[in-house]
């Protein structure tokens, strides 16, 4: 290995032919390098992907009532009924797996928006009733002020905590709105905090237009009674939501008399199943790009297997000779094989280089909402080395092979 004549001999073998060799190099090179940036393009559109759910609850699901399609105990199908107060005690008491269980209501219903104003200033927001639990399981930054708290609930008091964009509409800039008053749907509130969203994209923003008032001022002020609009719940560490959802689900069927088997009385969307099914998206894209990438870097590695038995045979009579003067089989398959491994991984490790220099170049001129921080993990390239050395010796190996199968008398008469 250490052996300063060997190498030199090495390099000067590759060398004896430059265009053959480095157009060689350059299929095994192109192969790294296309498997390093789509490596990268995939990882930067994951983190934009996943930017969506920074610090969401990934282990919750919401459920919400409808109407029932079943008759059960005397009941007509059809009927409508609502969630109630209390509800969310008897979750807790009998769904041990539940963590939090965060009752909510919206003014204007699902994907509805209701207005606010202050003096001239009015927009379309939407209007939540929640409990102080609520921020964790919906992520978000107070910048200013305070967020609702268990005596704002208790004492029913007309709070309210506006997005930075509720800010930006109905204040000006100059303005503090930590202490003044906005008129929503004909109710004042006082402003006691301000927040931004810690999720980017379509769901920052929307989260952003939202106003946060106290559960049970919502349901006084706008004559919700005891009405929950639907609940947000999450489960505890090391069961999967799917395992509460389908308790809860079953357990309210029971507490508001409604079929066992009626599955469309209550509505319920899982975030857990959602984060999954991304998470799976990009393993199969994971997958794929390395078939891809390993398939073209085989195309190259046939090329360079090409090139070492052209190299081999124009260099059956020096092989011969050595053969001759007593040298082992073992050394001219080892020399064979590490001119090999040396072309591909100088090769490799190039287009390895370049790869990685692209993905990071293109972080200064391709970020967006889907495309976040693209990289080369450590991982991955670690992998693609090994790649390297192993497709250097396979390409090498056949080569090899046919050196030393050629018998000393025949290769001291090749021509």
């Amino acid at each position: 290995m250490f052996d300063i004549d060997k190498w030199s001999e090495i390099f000067q073998t590759l060398a004896k032919n430059p265009l053959r060799t480095f157009l060689t190099a350059l299929g095994v090179g192109w192969g790294i390098f296309m498997l390093v940036i789509m490596l990268g393009v995939a990882r930067g559109l994951e983190n934009g992907v996943h930017k969506d759910y920074t610090g969401l609850a990934t282990n919750s699901f919401f459920m919400w009532s409808r109407s029932t399609t079943m008759p059960y105990k005397g009941l007509s199908p059809g009927r409508s009924f609502n969630m109630k107060n209390g509800d969310d005690e008897a979750i807790r008491q009998n769904v041990q797996e539940a963590g939090l269980v965060c009752p909510r209501n919206r003014l204007g219903g699902w994907r509805g928006g209701s207005t606010a104003t202050r003096g001239i200033n009015t927009g379309t927001f939407t209007i939540m009733g929640d409990y102080p639990v609520i921020r964790e399981v919906e992520p978000i930054d107070l910048f200013e002020g305070r967020f609702l708290n268990d005596f704002d609930i208790e004492d029913k008091r007309k709070v309210a905590v506006i997005g930075s964009r509720v800010q930006a509409i109905l204040f000006d800039k100059d303005e503090d709105p930590i202490g003044a008053y906005i008129r929503v749907n004909g109710v004042y509130f006082k402003v006691v905090g301000i927040f931004r969203s810690k999720n980017g994209g379509d769901r920052g923003e929307r989260t952003e237009s939202t106003i946060y008032l106290p559960f049970t001022t919502f349901q006084k002020a706008y004559n919700y009674g005891d009405v929950i609009g639907f609940f947000a719940i999450t489960s505890k560490k090391g069961i999967s939501a799917s395992i509460v959802e389908d308790k809860v689900v079953a357990y309210m069927k029971k507490r508001h008399k409604v079929h066992p088997d009626d599955d469309r009385a209550f509505g319920h969307w899982n975030m857990e199943k959602q984060f999954n099914q991304i998470q799976g998206l990009f393993l199969g894209f994971d997958v794929l790009i390395w078939i891809i990438g390993i398939g073209t870097l085989m195309a190259g590695i046939i090329g360079v297997t090409n090139i070492m038995l052209i190299i081999v045979k124009e260099r059956t009579k020096e092989f011969g000779i050595r053969r001759a003067i007593g040298a082992k089989p073992l050394s001219i398959t080892s020399q064979v094989i590490a001119e090999s491994i040396i072309l591909t991984t100088l090769a490799g490790f190039s287009g390895m280089i370049f790869g990685t220099a692209l993905v990071e170049i293109s972080k200064e001129f391709i970020q967006n909402d889907m495309y976040l921080n693209p990289l080369v993990q450590f991982e991955s390239a670690t992998w693609s080395l090994v790649i390297l050395i192993l497709a250097g010796a396979l390409a090498g190996f056949l080569p090899a092979v046919r050196a030393v199968s050629i018998k000393p008398v025949d290769a001291l008469r090749a021509e």
